[in-house]
């Protein structure tokens, strides 16, 4: 099979407000077609950092359709820092979801046929909100360790609530909150990261962004976070997880340390037709973890696809 990294050609789309990078790449040929795979990273994150989980899906028949989200990886940056995560509104990222699907996926799928979906964190979050309102757009899916509540390193959850619409009622919406600059990738080390346990993965990013240091992220502005909590706040509202009919597996990490795992078994515990499974030793990027943990994620997601899926 010849690998992801080879085969990488940016796929430019216009959404509303920004162009997009998306991409494709085939199923393996030697294996029997299974679909396509809808592929959604979290927020900081970017293509190249998935070649790796692309081509675990190819292995298994799986086409894979994929995207940088507006104002990460290479997608265009919504701030004149490029470093900085912003976004008005996460229904932007409803947009970019929806030019995905519209200008990648579609002339993939054979009449009739239904996407599956894999997820991590925002991008599991935004894969929820369009469920919410087409739970038929795909035929199964697998968030792993979504943003349903997201941590808060020690500080109390009114009192963000607080500073964050002071700082928007005082116009600085494009100002980093604090202490986000200094998660600078280039600033970050191991022993200072929060998402793995495996040093030789989290080295591979690293490598990856000091060899293409445009595609980084450091972390998110006042209106990034404004905007996520007004999310989160509507994908709990009653009714919404309930109107989710689609099967789901729904995979928390149990040392998660950037979302709120009880948060997300909870969540899940509301969806009609979804599985849960905690991966204890987890932590927050359980794709790029240790090959133990990456075992048990995959084994779960193998036996949900057979169950299914064809």
């Amino acid at each position: 099979m010849i690998p992801a990294a080879t085969l990488f050609e940016p796929l430019p789309i216009k959404a509303v407000g920004a162009e997009l990078r998306a991409a494709r790449f085939p199923a393996a040929p030697d294996v029997p077609y299974r679909g396509v795979c809808v592929l959604l990273n979290g927020q900081t994150e970017f293509i190249e950092k998935y070649f790796e989980v692309i081509d675990e899906l190819r292995g298994r028949g799986f086409a894979v359709a994929t995207m940088d989200w507006r104002g990460q990886g290479g997608s265009a940056r919504m701030t004149q820092d490029s470093r900085k995560s912003f976004v008005g509104d996460f229904a932007e990222y409803d947009e970019d979801l929806d030019t995905l699907m519209n200008w990648i996926v579609r002339p993939l799928l054979a009449e009739g046929e239904k996407p599956v979906a894999l997820a991590h964190s925002m991008g599991a979050h935004n894969l929820l909100r369009a469920l919410v309102r087409r739970p038929d757009r795909f035929g199964t899916c697998v968030l792993s360790a979504p943003m349903i509540a997201i941590s808060f390193r020690g500080q109390r959850e009114f009192l963000v609530r607080a500073v964050t619409a002071f700082q928007m009622w005082r116009g600085r919406r494009a100002d980093w909150v604090w202490g986000m600059e200094a998660r600078d990738p280039h600033k970050v080390s191991f022993a200072t990261q929060l998402v793995t346990s495996d040093t030789q993965r989290f080295e591979r990013t690293q490598m990856l962004l000091r060899e293409q240091p445009d595609l980084r992220l450091a972390g998110a502005t006042w209106s990034w976070l404004a905007a996520a909590l007004r999310s989160m706040d509507w994908l709990k509202q009653a009714g919404r997880p309930e109107a989710i009919t689609t099967p789901l597996l729904v995979v928390g990490a149990g040392k998660d340390r950037i979302c709120l795992t009880p948060r997300t078994k909870s969540f899940a515990a509301r969806l009609p037709a979804a599985e849960y499974l905690e991966i204890a030793d987890g932590e927050h990027e359980l794709m790029m973890e240790r090959n133990a943990i990456r075992a048990q994620f995959w084994a779960s997601f193998d036996a949900f696809m057979a169950k299914h899926r064809a």
